[in-house]
């Protein structure tokens, strides 16, 4: 059976695409569940402008995520947490504690999941973090971990 998809299906296909699956998966899930409906000559016109409209909504998003990398670039993050003797951290510095010192510092707001810590960092020092605001964009910038009252 031919559906539209009204949103994105995980190993079926994205907002509006035209798909062929099974009778039962469509009858029984997606067209119940409102994710799709029947596909037919006006249905597949109404898909043509769905997908227009997601490049377009994705293209913009790339573009905010290309200039907002272009602002970070050489950019320094300052963190202050509380640390012990030599330097050593009670806990460790966090994608969440980053995303809030960049929307603190920088005044730009990024989802804890699309920061990528390569190593836990538990001491006073200076550390490399990725950024990825986008699946093709991706940044570093440069985290600075100070003990709290120094």
């Amino acid at each position: 059976m031919k559906v539209v998809l009204r949103e994105d299906v995980s190993g079926v296909g994205h907002k509006g695409d035209v798909v062929d699956i099974s009778d039962g998966f469509a009858q029984n899930k997606l067209i119940p569940q409102g994710m799709a409906f029947k596909a037919t000559a006006g249905a597949e016109r109404d898909a043509e402008n769905m997908r227009k409209s997601r490049e377009v909504k994705a293209s913009e998003e790339k573009a905010e995520a290309e200039e907002m990398a272009s602002r970070m670039l050489d950019q320094t993050l300052s963190i202050e947490m509380k640390a012990g003797e030599g330097g050593k951290l009670f806990g460790s510095v966090t994608s969440a504690d980053i995303s809030a010192a960049l929307s603190d510092q920088k005044n730009i707001t990024i989802d804890r999941k699309a920061i990528e810590v390569a190593d836990s960092i538990k001491e006073v020092g200076t550390y490399p973090v990725t950024v990825k605001p986008h699946p093709d964009v991706e940044f570093t910038i440069s985290v600075d971990v100070v003990a709290e009252g120094v």
